[in-house]
């Protein structure tokens, strides 16, 4: 409530008169000493995010009654290691030097406009993609930080986000929810790539410790060439342990498939939670797997201290290396964070 009253009294001193019921400002700042190991190089940085996205965002909401409601939310992601902003991307293409990631504040991360009511919620902006929303579900890492599934964000420029889209979440169906989202490379009538095009669909069910979840998409790259991706998910929350695993594969028409997958679980531990996981992808036979083990130790709601290692081995030809290491192919590599979060 304090929040809501701080962040309504900025906007009306600023001149600008707003409706919503409620208006809240909220963010992560996130920062980790970071290090990678790699046969050819190491190196050592203060980075952003290592166990949440750091951002800034404000949301509301109005009540339009009979149960309709309309809401906004604008969410920039901040990199507070060295004050810049992050990137967009305005047609879900090829991304440019004017938006390489070093220009100021951007809502990079969602910039919505909603509609809600009983027939659940019609979306419109720069969104999350529904097979996103699979990928970070069941990776105990959260897709943050050294100890990300291997396999993550293969779907090109739309595997986390997609501008200019249209989206609608329906409600619980006893569990069963769905997710549509189609978004626009706004290309011109005589374009014959469509580039930047794409839709994509998530199906998800959750019953108490039990959640399951499919998604599927597929975005045009260039003309006769589309990237297709899907994934499917699951997790059970014993208590005393949640366990869960998710696959995924990634079409480019051209290009071998890309497949991949992540088993691992998180634990309450003391004051905090331990996280582990395993992760593999495979493009042709060159194949990256990924350990991973950290503990996230909880100072009060708000903030948090974490430490995370991972290691990476290769075959077949595979190089990845972690934290900004460069490693040959076939040798492996490895990585540190130890960082703290804090939410506002």
């Amino acid at each position: 409530m304090k929040k809501s009253l701080i962040a309504l009294a900025v906007l009306t001193a600023s001149g600008i008169s707003f409706a919503q019921s409620t208006v809240t400002m909220f963010g992560v700042v996130d920062a980790a000493y970071a290090m990678g190991t790699g046969s050819l190089s190491d190196k050592t940085q203060l980075k952003n995010s290592g166990y949440n996205s750091s951002r800034f965002g404000v949301r509301g909401t109005e009540d339009l009654g009979g149960g309709l409601k309309a809401s906004f939310w604008l969410e920039a992601g901040v990199n507070n290691d060295d004050g810049t902003a992050s990137a967009s991307n305005t047609n879900n293409q090829a991304v440019t030097a004017a938006n390489a990631g070093t220009q100021g504040l951007t809502f990079n991360r969602r910039s919505t406009l909603s509609l809600e009511g009983g027939f659940g919620e019609l979306r419109l902006g720069r969104d999350y993609t529904p097979q996103f929303w699979t990928e970070t579900a069941f990776d105990p890492f959260g897709t943050n930080g050294v100890g990300t599934n291997i396999a993550f964000n293969k779907g090109g420029l739309t595997g986390v986000r997609a501008s200019n889209s249209i989206g609608y979440l329906s409600p619980s169906f006893s569990g069963l929810k769905v997710w549509v989202q189609t978004y626009m490379g706004e290309n011109a009538s005589t374009a014959a790539a469509k580039a930047g095009d794409g839709n994509a669909v998530r199906v998800s069910y959750d019953a108490g410790p039990l959640s399951l979840a499919y998604a599927t998409s597929s975005t045009k790259v260039s003309a006769g060439v589309n990237n297709d991706t899907s994934n499917i998910g699951a997790s059970y929350n014993f208590g005393v342990v949640k366990l869960m695993a998710q696959s995924n594969k990634t079409k480019v028409d051209g290009a071998a498939d890309i497949d991949g997958y992540v088993v691992g679980a998180t634990a309450p531990l003391g004051s905090g939670m331990v996280r582990f996981a395993l992760s593999e992808t495979d493009k042709a036979g060159a194949k990256s797997n990924l350990t991973a083990i950290g503990y996230v130790y909880s100072l009060s709601k708000r903030t948090d201290l974490y430490a995370t290692y991972a290691r990476v081995t290769n075959k077949g030809g595979a190089s990845a290396a972690l934290n900004g290491a460069t490693t040959g192919a076939n040798q492996s590599s490895s990585g540190y964070d130890f960082g703290v979060k804090h939410a506002f």
